[in-house]
């Protein structure tokens, strides 16, 4: 239900005001544009990738990211955003957080044998897994957060850091 409401101008002109915010709609759907579908504020990080060494391997921009997230869901959004980019031009080298079925592990990614598109929901789950056996752990800021359960609050400069780490040979 809108509420009817009398324009800045003071003319008389009535215009319908969003029921719980007290917006004019047009301002209300600007607005409600600018969150996530649960409704709440959504923002863009940075993603950066690095090796247990410290160095900075890859670095990617999410966006639609709530300000409030748990771990395990934003390692599902950040898959589910490079597979989506990967499969919008499936090419043999694969760069994500994971490494996919039939592929073969280089330096920076993954060799996949055959291109194909991938499903970003059995990447999230290897993902989740990953993280689960320590394959790989997570910096927000300087500060390490080690369970999926975690919700995290995030500000815009932040930058969230997957380290990912390799097993030694042998064992």
């Amino acid at each position: 239900m809108a509420v009817a409401g009398r324009n800045q101008r003071g003319s008389g002109d009535h215009q319908l005001l969003h029921p719980h915010l007290g917006f004019p709609e047009s301002t209300a759907k600007v607005l409600m544009s600018l969150c996530t579908d649960e409704g709440r504020p959504s923002m863009r990080i940075t993603l950066s990738d690095a090796t247990a060494s410290g160095e900075e391997t890859a670095r990617l921009l999410l966006d639609d990211v709530p300000e409030r997230v748990r771990l395990g869901e934003l390692i599902r959004l950040r898959v589910r955003e490079e597979v989506a980019r990967y499969n919008a031009s499936p090419v043999p080298f694969f760069s994500g957080l994971v490494q996919p079925d039939d592929s073969e592990r280089l330096a920076r990614g993954y060799l996949l044998r055959v291109p194909r598109t991938l499903d970003w929901r059995a990447q999230a789950d290897a993902a989740l897994r990953a993280f689960a056996r320590n394959g790989f752990f997570v910096l927000v800021g300087d500060r390490q957060v080690d369970d999926l359960d975690e919700e995290l609050t995030l500000a815009e400069l932040d930058v969230v850091s997957f380290v990912r780490l390799v097993p030694l040979v042998g064992g």
